[in-house]
């Protein structure tokens, strides 16, 4: 009898409230995506200087990285998991890949666990999303949405500030990395507990159906796809213009978590942004500005252009990506699985792209070229968001 009163009693407790359940949220993201996905960013200047890496395989490693996300994204629409197991499963091999890159090992080996950490990221960025449709909808509180993928731009702001002050203390990469994976594996044990089986593996094939594509469709995922180009540049190589235009100094490690705490702070803006503007609206205009950012330090260089840059692509990625998807599920309806995959599987190919064109035309050091192309198409793109949906 005491056994079976003990597990009802202990269901209870376990159940959080809301707050608590996006906070954990917020933290898997924070891992999966500040960790897994971007912590290669402020590693890569350590990296530059003990590893003796070159900025082009330092373009092959970011685009390893990408290659699994793309790799994990295909396989979450085809392997049947529930988002829960995902989630703890991606949490665990994201810690296990990000201490292992401070082992000494060949490049090729690096390049494996690159692939490895993206596709452990997409598998708990997908499966966070649908996780938080089953556990967050019933409050009807779209803050809490918001609150949840704040932890992108958390996880960055940290990965940013831990690589800082491991620089302040005379730090190598290997220690970086090694510092970070232990991190993600503290982070995924406190919120281990919240990621109980439910019915959100249900509520995750609730939306596949047929979609009928259109031209409005279409323009969704090809600007989805220029957004993973345009982004990708500066979120892969920022910390190495700052400190190519700070020539050396360490003051140019503020320039990641200036990014991540833009992307932080601009998420929790989002519900009021398209309460005012709409979901295309915004997507629109936030390209405008990240294109601005991402031309500035080829017109104006220097180190304030470098942080101007940060906190214009800080400040629009997580909102040009909350605002797309959600216009992706106005426009698809019950459908909406389909056309999201398709925007997923383009900016995950943009982003791909990217650190490809920067090693190609980095002969001379220099980012210039594929910013001012990730300039021109943003801002493309954003006057083709502007045309009225054909329906």
């Amino acid at each position: 009898m005491i056994e079976q009163h003990s597990a009802p009693a202990a269901a209870v407790r376990a159940e959080a409230g809301p707050i608590a359940k996006a906070l954990a949220g917020l933290a898997a993201l924070a891992v999966a995506m500040g960790i897994g996905r971007f912590a290669f960013t402020p590693v890569l200047p350590m990296m530059l200087q003990d590893a003796g890496l070159s900025i082009a395989s330092g373009g092959l490693l970011a685009s390893a990285n990408y290659v699994g996300y793309l790799l994990g994204a295909l396989s979450a629409m085809v392997v049947k998991i529930r988002p829960e197991h995902a989630i703890r499963g991606g949490l665990l091999a994201i810690a296990a890949v990000t201490f292992a890159m401070g082992w000494p090992m060949p490049f090729s080996a690096w390049l494996v666990l690159r692939l490895l950490a993206g596709v452990a990221s997409a598998w708990v960025l997908i499966s966070v999303s649908a996780w938080c449709m089953e556990s967050l909808a019933r409050y009807q509180r779209p803050f809490l949405n918001s609150l949840v993928f704040a932890g992108v731009g958390t996880g960055i702001a940290t990965a940013g500030l831990m690589c800082l002050a491991l620089i302040g203390f005379d730090a190598r990469s290997p220690q970086a990395w090694m510092s970070m994976g232990l991190l993600s594996l503290a982070v995924t044990f406190v919120i281990w507990r919240f990621f109980r089986t439910s019915s959100a593996a249900a509520a995750a094939k609730a939306g596949q159906g047929r979609f009928q594509w259109n031209a409005d469709a279409l323009r969704l995922v090809f600007c989805y796809g220029v957004f993973g180009f345009g982004y990708i540049i500066p979120a892969t190589f920022l910390p190495v213009m700052a400190k190519n235009a700070l020539q050396g100094s360490p003051l140019f490690g503020w320039s990641w978590p200036v990014f991540g705490i833009a992307a932080a702070l601009s998420t929790l803006c989002v519900a009021f942004l398209v309460r005012r503007m709409g979901n295309r609206r915004v997507w629109q205009l936030s390209h405008f500005v990240m294109a601005a950012g991402v031309v500035l330090p080829v017109i104006m260089p220097g180190l304030i252009a470098v942080f101007i840059a940060a906190l214009c692509v800080g400040g629009t990625f997580m909102v040009i990506t909350l605002a797309a998807l959600q216009e992706g599920k106005r426009i698809a309806g019950s459908s909406a699985t389909v056309l999201i995959a398709a925007m997923t599987s383009a900016f995950a190919a943009g982003q791909i792209i990217g650190p490809l064109t920067v090693s190609a035309g980095s002969g001379n050091g220099s980012f210039s070229v594929a910013l001012v192309i990730a300039a021109v198409l943003l801002a493309g793109s954003a006057l083709l968001l502007g045309r009225e949906k054909q329906n």
